[in-house]
This record gives structure tokens, C-alpha cells and sequence, in this order.
């Protein structure tokens, strides 16, 4: 996977976390993922690289994560799939720079791999 910082320009944390990111002086492509969505096979790198379970990186809050069903207990590919159908499910920011990724929260995180 290459480089990339996937954003919410909405998401308060996000905005910060890409604010730490151009201080460092790290340009990074940004991908809004809102309205330019993630495939299943990005989402499945992405986990991999963060070392997490797809449920790990998933906005419980969110209305839709009831209305689904959704729970630790679901498979992980049923889990990429409403990621991917539904990106407001997507913790955010995700950060992803030389093989490594890290959730930007809270935003210093993401100084991690700068």
C-alpha cells in the first residue's frame, strides 16, 4: 500500500492530525474516503498493516453499526464490507507511510511514522 493520510475534512481530529503531518514537512496524498471510498482489498491492507481487526478500526456511534448488526463477534470480511459500503464506519484519520499505518487518535499519534 502506498503512502496516504485518509481524511474527513468534517472531523476536527483529522484536520489536526493532517495540520502535525504538514508541520513535519511529510507530504502525503490525501484521500477524502467519504467521497472517494475504499475497496474491501484496501481496507483488508490497511488493517493488516495497522495489526488490528477490522471491528478494531469501526465507529461504533454511528447509526448504522446497530441498524447491521454488527459486533465483535462478526467476521471480518462481512465487517470490510460494510467498511467499505458505508466509509463513515472508518475510524479516522488513518495515517499510512513506509509499510506502517496508525489511527491519528488522538491526533499525535500520527507522529509516530513522520
Amino acid at each position: 500500500m502506498t503512502d496516504l493520510f485518509l481524511h474527513n475534512p468534517r472531523c476536527s481530529k483529522s484536520r489536526a492530525a493532517l495540520a502535525l503531518v504538514r508541520e513535519a514537512g511529510v507530504e502525503l496524498p490525501v484521500r477524502e474516503y467519504l467521497q472517494d471510498p475504499l475497496s474491501v482489498a484496501e481496507l483488508s491492507r490497511i488493517v493488516k498493516l495497522l495489526g488490528v481487526r477490522p471491528i478494531d478500526i469501526v465507529r461504533r456511534g454511528e447509526p448504522q453499526y446497530k441498524a447491521l448488526g454488527l459486533g465483535d463477534a462478526t467476521p471480518d470480511d462481512e465487517v470490510l464490507r460494510a467498511m467499505a459500503e458505508h466509509p463513515i464506519f472508518i475510524e479516522r484519520p488513518i495515517v499510512v507511510r513506509g509499510g506502517r499505518a496508525v489511527v491519528g487518535r488522538p491526533a499525535e499519534t500520527v507522529k509516530e511514522i513522520l
